[in-house]
């Protein structure tokens, strides 16, 4: 790619996210030649982009080891040729009008509302696109089964799938491949990695994090479609995925799709969406040091939007390594601790020979993400009385990439290399998949459950090693 063009340059996820992930990647020397352009609502002046880009990009220019003096001097030439420009991007000719001005092949990066997005896509002709050019477009995909698959639609008419990227930060280079290598690479994991041998997987993303401004986005989505719907199924999909022949992104995503499409909240022995999702929000309470008020007390809620901040579903994919094996999707916010982490679940031994005595719990694998880390849960004998069981956590951290996620899923963008983006039937299928409980909520079926924030939850909510 030869100039990435921000489209909501002026927003909060530019900002915060974005941008220090852009600086990143340019500093540490992997994105040599990048023209960066920003276009937005907001009559912003050259001096307040400048002034955005300062901000952002201070994270990269600090000596923390892995930025090059040559992607520094890169990242400093970025930002002084760097422009923002006022665009209304729903009206026809004005975003093919910027794009005119551009340097092809582009990477048009859409951090705006679904809707915006959508309406954006819809004037936007092919013949306006330079040569090249690839869509970058940030989650939520629609807000529907049927929203997403329009969109699909439209941005087929634009370019080719394989020019799509579907960005969802969670699904950083590291990760994905640490699951995978963990997988696929140890005889002794792959064979028992089927539901003979594993009672449950639970996916879980619980923050101390309050909504910290986030209002408008939020109360409109809540814990099931902010990270449910989107994060947490691609991670499921990762771990449940049949070993693919190659790592390139045909083989990785066709076997995340067929995941994905064996998938649904319940099952044939558990169909009620009350015994399979839960839901529950906070109410006043304390985090540390922090006072937390009332979810419905924070500023810019609406109560009448009966938002949750806790959220919990049970998936099944049914298919014959995974029949009756549930993935328990968590996330929640105002908890009261970070826990972002798969765990696997073994069944327990078929037999222990009498004379043992202590700990008898299931083995327990544990997959931490950001850092990315392992932890494998066993019983062993003393010390001691070696008649007595213990146990013990081996631990080890995974690889990681010093870049942050942003960074890890544009350097994916501006390389042409789609593995780390979500594919368009994937899109679709992570609604169809959920739209039932989110159905279900609405209309009143599955009660609103309450907890103080800085708990661990509602009572009776339990996860492994709460």
């Amino acid at each position: 790619m030869k100039t990435l063009v921000i489209l909501g340059a002026s927003g909060d996820l530019t900002g915060r996210l974005l941008l220090p992930g852009v600086a990143g990647l340019i500093a540490s020397g992997r994105a040599p030649g990048i023209t960066l352009v920003g276009a937005g609502s907001d009559d912003w002046s050259a001096a307040q982009w400048q002034e955005r880009l300062t901000g952002s990009f201070a994270g990269a220019l600090a000596d923390d080891g892995q930025s090059t003096k040559d992607g520094i001097k890169e990242l400093a030439k970025v930002q002084k040729d760097s422009s923002y420009h006022q665009v209304d991007v729903t009206a026809k000719g004005a975003l093919g009008e910027l794009l005119a001005t551009v340097e092809g092949p582009v990477a048009l990066y859409f951090a705006l509302p679904p809707a915006i997005s959508q309406k954006a896509c819809e004037v936007l002709r092919k013949k306006e696109l330079p040569a090249g050019t690839r869509l970058v477009m940030e989650k939520p995909f629609g807000s529907s089964e049927e929203s997403a698959r329009a969109l699909n639609v439209t941005l087929a008419k634009l370019v080719a799938e394989d020019h799509i990227h579907r960005v969802d930060h969670f699904l950083g280079k590291s990760t994905v491949l640490n699951i995978m290598g963990l997988r696929f690479a140890n005889r002794l994991l792959e064979p028992l990695w089927n539901g003979e041998h594993i009672a449950k997987v639970e996916i879980i993303f619980d923050e101390d994090l309050t909504l910290e401004n986030r209002a408008r986005y939020y109360d409109h989505a809540g814990a099931g479609k902010d990270m449910i719907q989107s994060h947490l199924l691609q991670i499921m999909a990762i771990m449940a995925m049949e070993p693919p022949a190659t790592l390139g992104h045909q083989d990785v995503r066709s076997s995340i799709a067929a995941v994905l499409r064996a998938s649904t909240i319940g099952n044939s022995f558990k169909p009620d969406l009350t015994d399979s999702t839960r839901r529950a929000r906070y109410t006043k309470g304390t985090i540390g040091s922090r006072k937390v008020p009332d979810y419905l007390s924070e500023e810019g809620v609406d109560p009448a939007n009966d938002t949750e901040t806790l959220a919990e579903v049970e998936v099944y994919v049914n298919n014959w390594r995974w029949a009756g094996v549930p993935f328990v999707l968590r996330s929640g916010k105002a908890l009261g601790r970070t826990r972002k982490e798969a765990v696997v679940t073994y069944k327990p031994v078929p037999h222990l020979p009498a004379g043992f005595t202590g700990t008898d719990s299931p083995t327990r694998l544990h997959i931490g993400f950001g850092p990315d880390t392992l932890t494998l849960d066993l019983d062993v004998n003393g010390p001691g009385d070696l008649f007595t069981l213990d146990r013990v956590n081996l631990h080890t951290e995974l690889a990681s990439d010093p870049l942050l996620p942003y960074g890890e899923v544009l350097e994916g963008v501006l390389n042409g290399d789609p593995l780390l983006s979500v594919r368009g039937d994937t899109a679709e299928d992570c609604w169809r998949i959920v739209e039932p409980a989110f159905a279900a909520w609405k209309a009143g079926t599955v009660p609103m459950e309450e907890y103080a924030a800085g708990s661990t939850g509602p009572d009776g909510w339990t996860t492994s090693h709460d």
